[in-house]
């Protein structure tokens, strides 16, 4: 939020401060890392041990009694001098005639009763100030010192043209210590400044005023007098002394630090000055003693413009409050300002006021402060910050009858909104509001001007803003940080806002729609919030990534993850999520879609690998194992009665009965085949698998025929499986007729697999090949007709 509008003229006694410090200060940005402090260490001499190219040196608030030319000599690029708080005695100018870029001395507050002078021509700031001089310590080489701006002096005896030898420089500042200035009573001394912007005049803390000399000034703009202790008999002394310093037309700005004084001669004061050049008058630090009472004053046409007092002690306990507040709030000014002071309230004029702006910070002030006052007519600013206001709602009422204001600041009260149902009543004027540091609640959404641009609500006790309030469609800017709100507040009520300040709340899922709701939104500060990085934050991540960086202030170092503890301290730029994880109809979809594949694809290798076949094999595999376990000892011991089982196609029997057979039972193998070993009344599938369990071998003879024949397909089955289970490799594979790959269907794919990875025999069309044929199947089962026969005779 943009701060509080500024007073439509600001106190004169800034620009008098901007005049010092623009024309003292010293650029130092090139040489801050050759700046050395040495201040507050007990010093009583300079060190030896500083660095040559120092440019910046404080040694104020030691001991050092004296200055030699060894001690600066060799710090050639100094332009920075602090020798304050010390205890100089002595001084020549000649020890700085080493360091030609020294611009700023500073000697003040040490025991100096004079200089020896020597020209120097580099100083901006020379100050000589409270140090013992007697007369004030003007060398003739001063004016050379064409770029001098401030010059701070000291004296007890003043002569007329003490400053003639500078007369002709346009200084800025001349600082003028006179607390220990003394001349006999009845005797007057003068004093003429011919050029200077700003004079600053210190006396005694602890004496009455007494001071005796003219002083002129020519282009005096500033005049400011510290320490001054009045009374009703010297009261007329005082006014005297200012009589020649406020004669010029130039003087606007007049401040007095640390007055005391009674209420009567005040008042005398403010006679005076009051038809004077002089636009802003400031005090600070006035005490008030002995008495109060009503003191005539006739506001007569006046130049002055703001009036500030800050900080009022009143030592008179019983007075009457109508004369205290009467000399102030019938002031025919534009600007009052009375803050830091007991004053439990202040009238209401009693004519049209000429007041536009009343600043009556850190007072007493109550809910019936201007209450029914209709003469603040003109008043557009009106500061009540830390007082003891508690009713919101009073407050409200209070500026019904101020058509003109446009700027109210009641922060740092002690504001409640919810004690009246009914809505507020407020001046339509009114363009910003600052209820900061209050103990308002959400209700207080009901009681808004309805033409605020400007809402400062930050450090007070709201959670939420309701839906259902009073549309503020001017406002512009609005400041809700400090308070305990969970989310960003739409702009459906506040459709023109631009600015918000929503930082140190208790948001942790601000909604992701808060950009588009706020079109119009060119600076958003929301950081410091405890923000949950869940799902629900990421939309809110990456809308405002896609923000100019200059309208999320802040943006990304305040910007952290609170909640989960792995994710604490996470910029919110660097947390991730996958979109699956956060969006649950997605992940629905996603799993969906996954399982349908699945599906589909294990439908596929069902019907490609013929699963549900192999499964009925599996199963009766299984039965007829289990009905094997349950035949007896016996039984078992004669299982292994062939040495090979042929599995082969009804179609080619011819082959196999007239060809195979008889060779190998010719040759003494023992042969089994279906249609004369199968057991009657056993289903085919356990004869062949007791057929294929009580061979050592199993040959197949493949051909076209074998493929097609399902049963064959069976055997070849179980006769691997049978094999491998035991840890056997005796499958004789013999090619009857050749058998194209792709003719295999996909269900055989344990053939197609067999016939690629083993060896087999092809029968040859050729009588002559077929002699090497019969020899390979000879060879075949020579390997172990050797452990057949030791079996036997085992089993024998």
């Amino acid at each position: 939020m943009t701060k509080d509008k500024e007073p439509v003229v600001k106190s004169f006694h800034f620009v008098c401060l901007m005049i010092i410090i623009v024309g003292t200060r010293i650029q130092f940005s090139d040489g801050s890392e050759f700046a050395v402090d040495k201040s507050k260490r007990g010093l009583t001499h300079v060190p030896k041990d500083l660095p040559p190219k120092t440019k910046v040196l404080d040694m104020s608030h030691n001991y050092i009694a004296e200055l030699q030319v060894s001690d600066m000599s060799f710090l050639s690029e100094l332009k920075v001098l602090r020798l304050s708080h010390n205890k100089i005695q002595l001084l020549d100018l000649s020890v700085f005639k080493f360091n030609q870029d020294l611009e700023y001395l500073d000697l003040s507050h040490n025991q100096l009763p004079k200089i020896s002078c020597h020209p120097i021509m580099s100083f901006r700031h020379l100050d000589l100030s409270f140090n013992d001089f007697k007369a004030l310590p003007i060398c003739k080489q001063f004016g050379n010192l064409s770029q001098l701006n401030f010059l701070g002096l000291s004296a007890t005896k003043l002569q007329k043209l003490d400053l003639l030898p500078i007369a002709h420089l346009h200084l800025s500042y001349i600082l003028l210590d006179l607390r220990n200035y003394y001349i006999k009573e009845n005797e007057t001394e003068s004093l003429q400044i011919l050029n200077a912007k700003t004079l600053h005049l210190v006396f005694h803390p602890t004496s009455l005023f007494s001071i005796q000399v003219n002083i002129s000034v020519n282009t005096l703009g500033c005049l400011q007098l510290t320490n001054i202790k009045l009374n009703d008999d010297n009261c007329q002394v005082f006014i005297k002394f200012l009589l020649e310093l406020t004669r010029g037309p130039t003087l606007l700005n007049f401040t007095l630090n640390h007055i005391e004084t009674t209420w009567k001669c005040l008042v005398r004061v403010f006679r005076f000055l009051w038809p004077k050049p002089v636009e802003y008058l400031n005090i600070y630090n006035l005490t008030i003693i002995e008495s109060i009472h009503e003191e005539d004053f006739t506001y007569s046409k006046t130049t002055l413009k703001a009036l500030k007092i800050e900080h009022i002690t009143n030592q008179v306990f019983i007075f009457s409050q109508t004369a205290l507040y009467t000399v102030f709030s019938e002031m025919n000014i534009m600007m009052l300002t009375i803050s830091d002071t007991p004053f439990i309230h202040m009238l209401c004029p009693h004519a049209p006021s000429t007041f536009k702006v009343l600043n009556f910070t850190q007072n007493v002030f109550t809910d019936s402060i201007f209450e029914k006052c209709s003469t603040l007519v003109k008043l557009e600013t009106l500061i009540l910050q830390k007082n003891g206001l508690k009713d919101l709602f009073k407050v409200g009422l209070m500026t019904k009858d101020m058509p003109s204001l446009e700027i109210l600041d009641v922060s740092w009260n002690s504001l409640e909104s919810g004690r009246h149902k009914e809505n507020c009543t407020w001046v339509e004027s009114i363009v910003v509001l600052n209820l900061s540091s209050n103990i308002l609640t959400d209700s207080v959404f009901r009681c808004f001007p309805p033409r605020i641009k400007v809402l400062d609500l930050h450090n007070n006790k709201i959670k939420s803003i309701p839906k259902q309030v009073l549309k503020l469609e001017a406002l512009q800017e609005l400041n809700v940080a400090f308070n305990s709100l969970t989310d960003l507040p739409g702009c459906g009520s506040f459709s023109s806002l631009s600015v918000l300040i929503i930082d140190h709340n208790s948001v942790s899922h601000p909604s992701a729609d808060f950009f588009q709701s706020c079109q119009k939104m060119r600076s958003i500060k929301a950081g410091n919030n405890p923000f949950q990085c869940t799902c629900e934050l990421r939309e809110f991540v990456k809308n405002i990534e896609q923000v100019s960086s200059e309208v999320v202030e802040g943006w990304p170092d305040f910007y952290k993850c609170d909640y989960p503890e792995n994710f604490r301290g996470t910029p919110l730029k660097d947390f991730h999520m996958s979109e699956l994880s956060c969006n649950i109809t997605l992940l629905i979809v996603t799993i969906g879609a996954t399982m349908l594949v699945l599906a589909v694809t294990v439908t596929f290798l069902c019907i490609y690998l013929d699963l549900p076949w192999y499964l009925r094999m599996v199963c009766q595999w299984t039965q007829t194992r289990r009905r094997a376990r349950n035949v007896p000892l016996e039984e078992l011991q004669r299982n292994l009665q062939f040495h090979a089982f042929i599995s082969y196609s009804e179609h080619d029997s011819a082959w196999v009965k007239n060809e195979l057979v008889p060779y190998l039972e010719k040759e003494g193998i023992q042969i089994c085949l279906h249609e004369r070993n199968f057991v009657p009344g056993k289903s085919i599938v356990e004869n062949i698998i007791n057929c294929i369990e009580k061979s050592y071998k199993a040959i197949f003879v493949l051909s076209p025929n074998f493929v097609q024949s399902e049963w064959c397909h069976y055997e070849l089955y179980f006769a691997h499986h049978n094999l491998f289970h035991e840890g056997s490799n005796n499958l004789i594979l013999i090619l009857l007729e050749p058998i194209p790959q792709n003719s295999i269907p996909n269900k055989y794919h344990k053939l197609r697999a067999l016939m690629m990875q083993r060896t087999y025999l092809q029968w040859p069309k050729e009588k002559s090949k077929r002699g090497l044929f019969w020899a390979n199947i000879r060879a075949t089962f020579n390997v172990k007709l050797t452990l057949v026969t030791e079996n036997n005779d085992v089993k024998s």
